[in-house]
């Protein structure tokens, strides 16, 4: 990076999207993707978690946002229990 190129935004929340081995597909606010060393994640991060990045005078902070991590759980649950109680029970005739 040249002293003229911007640095990136870091700031904001990814997703953890899935876990393969020793790095994390995360999905950024914009709907991009990239491939995060675990090690550069909090410990103990599990896929769904909702990651908040944060620069405070330079220092980039990384944190698990456990609140909106949950929020975003339930949020999913009820939609899938709405579309379940949708679904027709019994036997299907093909």
């Amino acid at each position: 990076m040249t002293p003229d190129t911007p640095e990136p935004d870091l700031a904001g929340t990814l997703t953890v999207d899935a876990i393969e081995g020793r790095y994390a597909r995360v999905e950024r606010e914009d709907g991009s993707t990239e491939d995060w060393s675990l090690a550069s994640l909090p410990c103990g991060v599990q896929e769904g978690d909702v990651i908040r990045l944060t620069v405070i005078d330079g220092d980039l902070d990384i944190e698990i946002d456990h609140a909106e991590t949950q929020r975003r759980r339930a949020s999913a649950q009820a939609q899938l229990d709405a579309l379940n109680q949708a679904a027709p029970s019994g036997e299907l005739d093909l």
